[in-house]
């Protein structure tokens, strides 16, 4: 699939399959994420995979709109990390960035 059919095609998915991720499917998200540009290539961002279920079931309560974690398989929290900052203030465009390469890479790739 090309970039310009993922974007016109994309949905959103909030019911899962109750099967584990494949380590290597989680690796490649995390690639495309990473690949993410970054102001100053700074890519101030760390990344949790979650799945554990209690932890999970913390995320759907401390944020109002991922209550569907609770069922999804894997959750990949994005962090800024503003001790990687050369320029202050970007960090927010550019974990932005890697979360949009997370939901692009692997259905262009």
């Amino acid at each position: 699939m090309d970039i310009f059919e993922a974007l016109h095609t994309r949905r959103s998915i909030r019911k899962y399959k109750n099967q584990d991720v494949p380590d290597e499917l989680v690796e490649k998200i995390l690639a495309a994420a990473m690949m993410a540009p970054s102001a100053g290539n700074q890519q101030p961002w760390q990344f949790i995979v979650i799945t554990d279920e209690s932890q999970k079931e913390k995320m759907a309560t401390a944020h109002p709109y991922v209550n569907m974690v609770r069922t999804a398989p894997l959750a990949i929290l994005v962090c800024g990390d503003l001790t990687k900052e050369k320029f202050n203030g970007y960090w927010p465009q550019d974990c932005s960035a890697s979360m949009e390469n997370m939901l692009l890479g692997p259905v262009t790739g």
